[in-house]
């Protein structure tokens, strides 16, 4: 049996005759329409006699019927019954409107026939609404094939053939807006393909197509509102100016009871009612039809828009729904309210990634009552700031600051605490280091000062402050005080189910996961990207640092396809102007990969812009610093050397000091053939005296710029000395990059024939220079679904040894544990079950090299 239920223009009937022509059936389908509102029992099993007229059963009892009008209804179905017994041919009867039957004796009698009729007859039910109909044994045995509205919702390719059959040609765009706007309502579809054939501008037509336009209006009116009872117009009207509804809520705004019953039978009657839960407490209105009524509202009742409106922003914000709160305050013009509701709530909204909602509520009360509040003044500062506006957010700032003494007494504290929160934001997307951690330490000692903070909004911005330290101490190289921080505020960020923040905190503790060994950071970028994906943000700039530490970890592997497929999500998901810094970190990242590939000028504009970034954060960023340095790189790469001594010139003495300021000006002096200039020039950076701010791999590129150097002063000894040591610093920390910056190919192939440690390290740099990239860790995504952490693959050279987990420690200078852990998230990352076949796959991979070994 199959039965079909939707609701009125779901294009059930179409489906019926549809199916009965593809499938063959017409010779054996018997047709019963049931006509509206069908009360009459026996005129019904008249039409199921007559549509059997072709059976022996059918024929006789048509003229029985007639002859005898009083049968009643169960001596017909026993009838019907035992003349059907000996059928052997497949017959198919089909009801349509089984909802028009009336009494429910009727519907008993129609379950007796399917339960007991000859297997031959088969039957298709097709209703508006669930029938009360026993069906739950052919349920359970499988004989019941239900089909509801959800199956008979147009696809948005069945809606462009529809449009096609009628010959209306509409964009892309604009037919996926139709289709959303009607939910794939088959009948809404339909006369909306009618209303466009022939129309003059279909395009704007279709971008206005709406409930309310006159022809899908008239469908609903007469099919839909106009069938229900006068209790429930009204319910359905004045709950209109909801998105969403409950029970209470309903019986709120028609000073009635037992809305929530009648939601659940609307709903069940497929009256364009959808349940949003699977309690069936919540409900919305099909988008078409909740158009209609919104539109029969203004015209029946006009007067009572507002107060429907303060009513429900009364029992949203008691029910703790802010959002659905301020709209509704809005709506009803209660300025006071919105505003009050909009500052205790926007750090918590903001905190949960909605800054567009927050925009759109801000925009939605008038600029003069914004304008003579202090608190809204300072939201619109926030405001200001996300869209990166950071000059008119600051002026914004000191205008709330200015007006706080006009604030009442019991909301002063709560505008202090907004302004501290906005300072901080400031000084963080400013890349202001100093002032971010005064800001956020500050911000601590308030909350515990001002014991008026909600208990909610304290752990908030608690988790806010904590993780905001973290990014101002990994941008100021203090990666312990950072991990530690970041550890803190992400925890308090779970505890208090906030995933923006989350996110916030895991995508810059990758940064550090990428400098520093430590466990409790391994696999933050993994995290913050997943989360990410869970929620949607994934080209948000909230993932924007995450991309940044995972370009950079596969940049300084010389893993630079990796590398730059991370740095191009980062570079579509930031938002340059709302935060400078990270996005002057991709920038940075996106020159140092075009010198790496040698593509020197590519490297020049984006260091360039890169440098035009660090203009709009705080003077001395360290970034700011290595962007000048590497820029000095490509213009010497270019033959700029003009232009690199001017820019050296135009440094101040500070800047000039830079560890990586000395390893550009021996770069510089190496090009001008000064090799004695630029032994003198590093010289600083060797002995500490000019110490670089993260020392990994500017060190790898002292030591080799001083060993072409030495080459070309003749210096054997001290060639193989500091080719050596770089070597060493690379093999530790895996680093390929500097290789790539400073390419030296016959240096390192005399030196592998001299005798080396790192045969095996100098091979693969040697293949890196001819263009034969390393494998990508995720060309084998049954393996590997995330990159290693740099900590993880400093650990995975050493698996190809016979050191055990202690000895590997002391290697690394890292505790037992510490090592333990990196082995564990390698052999989870690799997929492997043991040390053996962990090597194996990594070695297959690419992550290893064949015969690497450290002893």
């Amino acid at each position: 049996m199959t039965l079909i239920s939707a609701p009125a223009g779901s294009g059930k009937t179409f489906l019926l005759r549809s199916w009965i022509g593809e499938a063959g059936l017409a010779p054996s389908a018997a047709w019963v329409p049931v006509p509206r509102q069908e009360r009459d029992p026996q005129r019904f099993w008249i039409s199921v006699a007559d549509a059997l007229r072709g059976t022996a059963a059918g024929s006789t009892l048509v003229r029985e019927l007639t002859a005898a009008p009083g049968l009643d209804g169960w001596a017909i179905v026993e009838r019907l019954l035992n003349d059907l017994a000996p059928l052997d041919d497949p017959i198919w009867l089909v009801i349509d409107d089984v909802h028009e039957l009336g009494p429910d004796e009727t519907l008993r009698q129609l379950e007796l026939l399917v339960m007991r009729g000859p297997p031959p007859l088969r039957f298709v039910l097709a209703t508006r609404h669930d029938l009360r109909l026993g069906l739950h044994r052919l349920r359970l045995e499988g004989e019941l094939a239900e089909i509801r509205a959800d199956d008979l919702r147009f696809s948005l390719a069945e809606a462009r053939e529809l449009f096609a059959a009628a010959g209306v040609e509409l964009s892309e765009p604009t037919l996926a807006m139709l289709h959303e706007r009607t939910e794939g309502w088959a009948a809404g579809l339909r006369l909306a393909a009618l209303s466009l054939a022939g129309h003059d501008d279909p395009e704007r037509f279709a971008a206005e197509f709406s409930g309310s336009e006159r022809t899908v209006a008239e469908y609903l009116l007469a099919e839909v509102l106009e069938r229900q009872s006068e209790e429930v117009r009204c319910l359905l009207l004045r709950t209109s100016v909801l998105e969403r509804v409950n029970g209470e809520l309903a019986d709120l705004l028609t000073s009635g009871s037992g809305s929530e019953r009648t939601l659940q039978d609307l709903e069940q009657a497929g009256a364009f009612v959808v349940s949003l839960d699977a309690r069936r407490s919540w409900f919305r209105y099909h988008q078409m039809f909740a158009d209609l009524l919104e539109l029969e509202l203004r015209r029946t009742a006009p007067e009572e828009l507002t107060g429907l409106h303060a009513a429900a922003a009364g029992w949203f914000a008691g029910h703790g729904y802010p959002v659905e709160a301020i709209r509704h305050a809005e709506a009803a013009r209660d300025w006071d309210l919105a505003a009050r509701l909009l500052s205790d709530h926007w750090v918590s909204l903001e905190l949960d990634g909605q800054a567009a909602t927050t925009h759109a509520m801000l925009a939605g009360i008038p600029a003069s009552v914004v304008a003579a509040d202090a608190e809204l003044t300072a939201l619109r500062a926030f405001d200001e700031l996300e869209r990166g506006s950071l000059e008119e957010a600051e002026r914004q700032h000191t205008l709330a600051a200015c007006m706080s003494e006009s604030v009442p007494g019991d909301r002063r504290d709560h505008l202090h605490l907004t302004l501290t929160v906005l300072r901080l934001s400031l000084a963080r997307r400013r890349g202001d280091l100093p002032a971010a951690v005064e800001e956020a330490r500050l911000l601590l000692a308030s909350m515990e000062a001002w014991g008026a903070v909600q208990d909610e909004l304290r752990d908030d911005l608690s988790a806010l402050a904590v993780i905001s330290l973290g990014i101002a101490e990994t941008w100021s190289v203090q990666y312990e005080d950072a991990d530690r921080h970041f550890e803190q505020g992400v925890a308090l960020a779970r505890r208090v189910r906030r995933p923006y923040l989350e996110i916030l905190g895991l995508a810059h503790w990758a940064v550090v996961a990428y400098m520093l060994p430590s466990p409790a950071a391994a696999d933050s970028g993994t995290q913050a990207m997943e989360l990410a994906r869970r929620h949607g943000w994934t080209d948000e700039p909230v993932i924007a640092a995450a991309c940044v530490a995972f370009g950079s970890q596969m940049l300084w592997q010389g893993r630079l396809d990796e590398a730059a497929l991370w740095l191009e999500q980062g570079e579509r998901a930031i938002r340059e102007e709302a935060d400078p810094v990270t996005a002057l970190g991709l920038s940075y990242d996106r020159g140092v990969l075009e010198l790496a590939r040698g593509r020197d000028q590519d490297a020049l504009a984006a260091l360039r812009h890169a440098e035009h970034l660090a203009r709009r954060v705080a003077a001395h960023h360290p970034l700011a610093i290595k962007t000048r340095a590497f820029l000095l790189h490509a213009r010497v790469r270019l033959g700029q050397m003009q232009r690199a001594e001017q820019a050296l010139s135009e440094m101040d003495s500070p800047e000039r000091e830079a560890g990586e300021i000395h390893l550009a000006l021996a770069a510089l002096r190496l090009a001008e053939d000064s090799p004695r200039a630029a032994t003198a020039a590093l010289m600083p950076v060797l002995d500490g005296s000019a110490p670089v701010r993260e020392p990994r791999g500017w060190v790898v590129q002292a030591f080799l710029l001083e060993a072409v150097a030495r080459d070309a002063l003749g210096d054997v000894p001290a060639v193989g000395s500091a080719v050596e040591r770089a070597l060493d610093l690379a093999e530790l920390d895996g680093a390929m990059l500097p290789f790539l910056l400073h390419p030296a190919p016959e240096l390192l192939s005399r030196h592998a024939r001299h005798g080396t440690a790192h045969t095996a390290l100098i091979s693969r740099i040697l293949n890196l220079l001819a263009g034969e990239q390393p494998q990508s860790a995720s060309a084998d995504p049954a393996r590997l679904h995330t990159p290693l952490s740099d900590s993880e693959s400093r650990v995975l050279r050493y698996l190809p040894t016979n050191l055990s987990a202690p000895e590997i420690a002391g290697e690394l200078y890292l505790s037992v544990n510490t090592v333990r852990t990196h082995m564990r998230h390698v052999y989870e990352k690799l997929g492997a079950h043991s040390r053996t076949e962990a090597v194996e796959l990594a070695r297959a991979l690419g992550l290893v090299a064949p015969s690497s070994s450290r002893r």
